[in-house]
């Protein structure tokens, strides 16, 4: 971010219950033009129910969202405005052309058509969707529909795009098509973009990553500075047959937690034992019978981190 940028959004203390229910529990957060920010975190943690409350759509229990400086409880339409809002699910009209869903929507956010006839071609060109504008949406397939809704999320030129795990359920080749626009928007547009992901290759991708926990946002920062929390404590191990290695592994007091990730283990040694740790697996597994490609301590991936803190409380 340039010196002279500010936040782009601003949010501070969110808060919202359903009843006896905190889904959201005293969250802040800022937003900066040009960077995408990941949401992660368990099913349940909230991330859904934050978005919804940045762009509008639930009302905060408690707290404040400003967009350009604009607060969304005093000027609600004027600050949504600033924003464009991707859910989980397809919510356009499927009966609708490709073409027709952004006229209609850019007409019902107010844009004039001298406006959105232009931006309408930019737009669609952008996500590779112009040659089907006459398609209707109901037609399309499931990766070419997140691209419509991505489109029209950006009809209207918003400077913060929020997205509820817009990846979920495409094709990987579709996935990739899907961030390579992403990453266009942010170094073309200076798109400033907050998304909920469960995968955590995208989360990597990201500015930075807010961890979310039974409401709360209990960890923040770069994807380095996150897998940093566990620097020192995760030791790979290329062993076979893995049957053996998971095994003997799971009984070594020093393990805090196995992954298993293709024909490789990730284990999580309590501070300070990760070297001896090494050397015990190495004797323990060729004693069971075990063949070792590799023992060693590596730099944490954010699935290590993401485990812990699901297994550590954050």
């Amino acid at each position: 971010m340039e010196m002279s940028e500010k936040p782009v959004l601003v949010a501070r203390g969110l808060t919202k219950s359903f009843g006896a229910v905190h889904a959201v529990r005293n969250v802040s957060l800022d937003l900066n033009p040009g960077e995408i920010y990941g949401l992660v975190g368990p099913d349940g943690a909230g991330k859904t129910t934050l978005l919804r409350l940045l762009c509008g759509v639930l009302s905060l229990s408690g707290g404040t969202v400003t967009v350009g400086g604009v607060d969304l409880a005093q000027e609600p339409e004027s600050a949504r405005m600033g924003m464009g809002y991707l859910s989980q699910r397809f919510s356009l009209y499927e009966d609708l052309t490709v073409l027709e869903n952004l006229h209609f929507f850019a007409e019902m956010r107010g844009i004039e058509r001298k406006d959105w006839q232009p931006r309408s071609q930019w737009v669609l060109e952008f996500v590779g969707l112009w040659q089907f504008r006459n398609r209707r949406a109901g037609q399309l397939s499931g990766g070419m529909k997140q691209k419509l809704g991505l489109a029209v999320s950006l009809v209207a030129r918003p400077r913060v795009l929020l997205l509820d795990e817009p990846t979920t359920g495409v094709d990987p080749v579709t996935r990739q098509d899907f961030w390579q626009l992403l990453i266009r928007l942010v170094q073309e547009e200076r798109q400033a973009v907050i998304l909920s992901t469960p995968y955590m290759d995208e989360a990597s991708r990201c500015n930075r990553v807010g961890f979310m926990r039974t409401g709360s946002l209990v960890a923040e920062g770069s994807p380095r500075h996150l897998r940093n929390r566990l620097a020192g404590r995760i030791v790979e191990a290329a062993a076979f047959p893995v049957e053996t290695a998971l095994k003997v592994a799971m009984a070594e007091p020093s393990v805090q937690a196995v992954q298993r990730f293709g024909d490789r283990l990730h284990l999580r040694a309590v501070p300070g034992t990760a070297e001896l740790l090494c050397t015990r697996l190495d004797e323990s597994i060729r004693a069971a019978g075990g063949t070792i490609q590799s023992i060693r301590v590596v730099d944490a991936l954010l699935e290590d981190v993401f485990i812990a803190m699901v297994e550590e409380g954050g």
